[in-house]
Order: C-alpha cells, then sequence, then structure tokens
C-alpha cells in the first residue's frame, strides 16, 4: 500500500511539473526592458526564473532518478529513501533535517504539506513565467510568491532613487494599506512605489471599509484603515493590497538591524514574516497604522504573514 501511494505521488508530481524557463528566450525580452525605468523589476525577474529552474531541474532529476529507482533500474541510494519517506507521509522531501534530500534547500521557506506546497509551486510559476513571458511589472505583485521578495523591495527603492535623484543609501520602505481588497482592482502604477498582496496578519486584524475613517490619499492612492483586535477563531485573516513606498530617511528614525523604527505612536512596526515560524523568515518591517498603543500589539506579537501552514 505504501508502494502504491509513493507511485501514485510520484506520477502526479511529473505529470503536473511545469516546463523550465528558456533562459536565453528570458535574456532576450529581458534586454530590450533593461535600458527603461523599470530595469531593477526586470532584473528580479530574471532572478526569479533562475531560482524557479534550479528548483524545477533538481525535482525532475531526482524524481526521474527515484523511478528508476523503483523499477530496478538504480540501486536505492539514501535521498531516494528520503524522498520516498517523505511522499508516504505527505511532507516536502527535506524539510526533515537529517534528509539528503535537496528539495527543500532549493525551495523557499515553507510550513505546508507536500500536496499544498506543491499546488503553491504551480501558482509561483504562473506568476513568474506571466511576469518574464513580457517582463512588464504587474500593476499588484504576489509578494509572498518570489523566492526572494527583499530583492523586489530593493527594487522599488531603487527605481524612485533614479527617478527622484535621492541617493539610494538614504532610502527605505514604508507601507500603506489601500482601500481595494482584490489584486485585478489596481490599475496603475503608484507613485514612488508598488502594490504587493497576499498578506495574513496574525495577532490582529485590519479594520473594515466600514469602520475606518475617510481615506486619505499617499500619492495618488487612497489609503484607509488602523489595526484592530481581532475576532473570536479569526486567526489569520488576510490584508487588503497595500502598497509598498519608498521615502528617504528622516534623521529623527532610529536605525535598528530589522529597519528603521519611526517612534512614532501612530505607527506600528509590523514585522514581516514568510512563514508562521518567524524567526530566520524574517523579511521587512511594515509601517501599519494604529489607534491603539504600540506596545498592545508588541505584546499580541502582531506580525504579517507571508504564507499559511495548510
Amino acid at each position: 500500500q505504501g508502494g502504491g501511494r509513493v507511485q501514485q505521488v510520484m506520477t502526479e508530481i511529473i505529470d503536473k511539473l511545469p516546463e523550465s524557463f528558456v533562459m536565453v528566450i528570458v535574456q532576450e525580452t529581458a534586454a530590450v526592458k533593461l535600458t527603461g525605468d523599470h530595469s531593477p523589476f526586470v532584473v528580479c525577474a530574471m532572478q526569479e526564473c533562475t531560482r524557479m529552474n534550479a528548483l524545477l531541474d533538481e525535482m525532475r532529476l531526482t524524481l526521474s532518478d527515484l523511478e528508476k529507482g523503483l523499477k530496478g533500474q538504480l540501486n536505492m541510494t539514501d535521498q531516494m529513501e528520503d524522498m520516498i519517506r517523505a511522499f508516504t507521509i505527505n511532507e516536502w522531501p527535506g524539510r526533515n533535517i537529517f534528509s539528503k534530500c535537496t528539495w527543500e534547500k532549493n525551495a523557499w521557506p515553507s510550513m505546508k504539506s507536500l500536496s499544498s506546497q506543491f499546488d503553491d509551486l504551480l501558482r509561483r510559476h504562473d506568476t513568474v513565467k506571466a511576469w518574464s513571458d513580457t517582463m512588464e511589472t504587474p500593476f499588484a505583485m504576489w509578494l509572498p510568491g518570489l523566492f526572494n521578495p527583499t530583492a523586489f523591495l530593493t527594487a522599488v527603492m531603487q527605481v524612485t532613487a533614479r527617478a527622484t535623484g535621492l541617493p539610494l543609501n538614504n532610502m527605505t520602505n514604508e507601507t500603506h494599506v489601500t482601500t481595494m481588497k482584490e489584486a485585478r482592482e489596481a490599475n496603475y502604477y503608484p507613485k514612488d512605489g508598488m502594490f504587493i498582496y497576499g498578506f495574513y496578519i496574525e495577532g490582529a486584524r485590519w479594520s473594515t471599509l466600514e469602520e475606518a475613517e475617510e481615506p486619505q490619499t499617499v500619492g495618488s492612492t487612497p489609503c484607509s484603515g488602523f489595526l484592530m483586535d481581532s475576532h473570536l477563531k479569526e486567526l489569520l485573516p488576510s490584508m487588503p493590497v497595500m502598497y509598498v513606498r519608498a521615502v528617504e530617511v528622516d534623521p529623527q528614525w532610529q536605525a535598528e538591524g530589522v529597519g528603521y523604527l519611526r517612534n512614532d505612536p501612530a505607527i506600528y512596526e509590523c514585522p514581516v514574516y514568510m512563514t508562521l515560524a518567524r524567526g530566520p523568515t524574517y523579511v521587512f518591517l511594515a509601517t501599519l497604522t494604529t489607534q491603539a498603543p504600540t506596545h498592545k500589539w508588541v505584546l499580541t506579537g502582531t506580525a504579517l504573514i507571508m504564507q499559511t501552514a495548510d
């Protein structure tokens, strides 16, 4: 029964595994755009294609070896045994720290099961493919869907620094929560930044449009809302579309290892993590409006999370 389960999982993954990107074509498409204003985003897209290829190629190679091993054409190795064990319990191969399989090392931090993370992989591939086919930066970027979200945030600062003439080493990002619930509502590039989406909040929730005050215009984008106590049994409510904006560092701000602290009672510097494990999956500080004292959200451990565990 276990062998049949492994064979079924392996066949399903092989059948659905997308093709690797042809980097020659990607580079040709990028060459035209690399001279434009959005060239840092083009570089980011190329890096994502390279990272995705490394994972897909490793998966394809190890799955092929496992298939041959199960047929008796190759000797079974420790890596194959680890893959079989992972497939049996629906775990992403390599998640176990003693595993010899390298899927986890080539992937992104995740706590999802094998089936959920593979679905996540397919969605990420579709996102990167749509981006790399034209090299036109989407109006709203699914930031949690990138291998390296920090690179995209840096690209936001680079594009703004070139447009404004401000020094890049004296810039940082700030975030504002827009009135848009869905990414498809974004149909323009905001001033000095980009729209990002796909975040969840833990330890609090974001106010609804009815609860919020009149929207404030940031750049040319209406933003509204503030942090509120979460509802019972609502552990990870999703966030509206966010506006990440590059700004010049204020001399009053306090530089720390995690970013710049504003020391503004109306702003909670909210840590953003890739997974619910937090810790080493930290990405950046989001600036969220609050009406309650900021120490309240520190005590509740309020943070933005890029992906759930299921």
